[in-house]
């Protein structure tokens, strides 16, 4: 055979052979590039690629490029988008099974939350997901959250009441904080910071890695430490993503989703320990001392609404988790 056929049928047997196709999935969230969202879209992500081999590997869309909160939360569900890491705060919307680990203070601290959403109770309400048109892979975390405002220090409830307060689009969380006095303004996140800035609303309320990544120090200049509300975050895949995977490469997902948990709570750790003498520094007036107690009992009317939204015997089994 000449060189030339010998070529030609090599060519032929090459092209006969089947390609190894590769999926490239579509992650968004709202925050910045380096924030800990971010860190722990970047690790799910580069855990997948290694765990299928490049088979199957995604690319991360930070700082709202795909949308708010809840646009990408309804494009995962219509199949539009691959994959989202979000708050909670608009997934009760869509998944109401969950909207109970949005109360205020059911929550004693983040061992206590970690806790709860790693157990029983957390992967129960993650099993609820499928019905709704979305595939919970994990409970990953935003943190405890604090309020800013720009008006004047807040110690106790009553500092709080009549401020304009930017909240999620969350029934949970605006009527507990009505009973502070708030006046809940409920505004998708890309829109915050601008809302702030311009004076539309006095304030807002965040955990310390969300205040640090978003920059609100340059638009707020108080901050307390009121810690009313823990947030976790939600790692989040369409049906239409998941259905098709093999029972290895879920495996790996699950793998990657557990190593993109890990991170983000790690970063989360690490920018509560700094993320206040940042912000500090940046000039914002910190209370650190701030009357809890004033808060939790100005709640106890929500929570007899809570009760019969949730049932008495889940918030209670929450708050017995040691």
């Amino acid at each position: 055979m000449s060189f030339k056929l010998f070529a030609l049928a090599t060519a032929a047997c090459l092209a006969a052979l089947p390609v190894q196709a590769q999926t490239v999935l579509k992650l968004g969230h709202v925050l910045a590039k380096g924030s800990h969202y971010d860190v722990g879209a970047n690790v799910f992500c580069d855990e997948l690629q290694k765990g299928t081999q490049g088979r199957i590997r995604c690319q991360v869309f930070p700082a709202s490029a795909l949308g708010g909160e809840r646009e990408q939360i309804e494009a995962v569900q219509l199949g539009t988008q691959d994959m989202v890491l979000t708050s909670t705060g608009p997934v009760g919307n869509f998944v109401p099974e969950i909207r109970i680990v949005d109360v205020p203070f059911l929550f004693r601290d983040y061992d206590h939350a970690r806790k709860t959403l790693d157990g029983p109770i957390g992967q129960g309400m993650l099993a609820s997901f499928p019905k709704h048109g979305l595939v919970g892979l994990a409970w990953s975390e935003n943190g405890f959250r604090h309020m800013t405002n720009n008006k004047r220090p807040i110690v106790s409830a009553t500092d709080a009441a009549g401020l304009k307060m930017r909240t999620m689009e969350n029934k949970v969380h605006m009527e507990g904080y009505r009973t502070f006095g708030i006046l809940p303004t409920p505004m998708a996140f890309p829109e915050v910071f601008g809302a702030l800035q311009q004076g539309v609303v006095d304030g807002q309320e965040n955990p310390i890695p969300v205040i640090l990544a978003s920059k609100f120090s340059q638009v707020q200049k108080h901050l307390s430490l009121t810690g009313h509300v823990y947030s976790p975050a939600l790692l989040i895949t369409s049906p239409r993503v998941y259905d098709k995977l093999s029972e290895a490469d879920k495996k790996v997902f699950a793998d990657a989703a557990r190593a993109s948990v890990a991170a983000t709570r790690k970063k989360v750790n690490d920018d509560e320990a700094n993320g206040i003498a940042q912000l500090e520094k940046e000039g914002m007036q910190v209370v650190r001392q701030v009357n809890g107690n004033s808060f939790r009992e100005a709640t106890r009317s929500a929570y007899a609404n809570y009760a019969k939204d949730f049932g008495a015997d889940r918030i209670a089994a929450i708050q017995a988790i040691k």
